[in-house]
């Protein structure tokens, strides 16, 4: 189900450099971050690995793998607007088949990493707010310098 939606996504690449579909290349990724890839090469490794899985699901019938690069250009020229709102309206759509009622969780974090001290840079927080029985993130916003959680968990209502 989410191939679809990914399928929706606007392909920047001409029509002759297609030789693998971007719905193809973006839910394997997907499958690959979820499963620990944290690199293009990881991503191409486990699209190796895992390729005739993926060809019995997908009937790809590649002449070759995707390299690393090839992923990396894929990617890195897919808009994340796009990407972003494909994933949100598969969230919804996951949401709406849920049935029952549900119940929407809020959770602040600080990015590890993401302060600088040399330059005055305070550390940066990110809201989430995600669905507990879905185990779906519905929306991720930047908290402001100079408030908490609460505000910000307010405009998301």
């Amino acid at each position: 189900m989410l191939k679809s939606f990914l399928s929706r996504i606007k392909d920047h690449r001409r029509e002759q450099g297609k030789r693998y579909k971007l719905e193809h290349i973006l839910l394997f990724s997907t499958l690959a971050i979820l499963s620990g890839a944290d690199s293009y090469r990881k991503i191409q490794k486990f699209i190796v690995a895992h390729y005739d899985t993926l060809d019995e699901i997908f009937d790809l019938k590649w002449k070759r793998m995707p390299t690393h690069t090839t992923i990396r250009n894929i990617i890195q020229g897919t808009s994340g607007a796009e990407l972003e709102k494909s994933f949100r309206a598969y969230s919804q759509e996951l949401a709406k088949n849920d049935g029952g009622k549900q119940f929407i969780g809020c959770d602040g974090k600080v990015l590890r990493g993401s302060f600088d001290h040399f330059n005055d840079q305070k550390a940066i927080q990110i809201l989430s707010a995600f669905l507990n029985e879905g185990h779906i993130i519905l929306a991720h916003e930047e908290i402001a310098v100079k408030t908490n959680e609460i505000p910000m968990a307010q405009k998301l209502y």
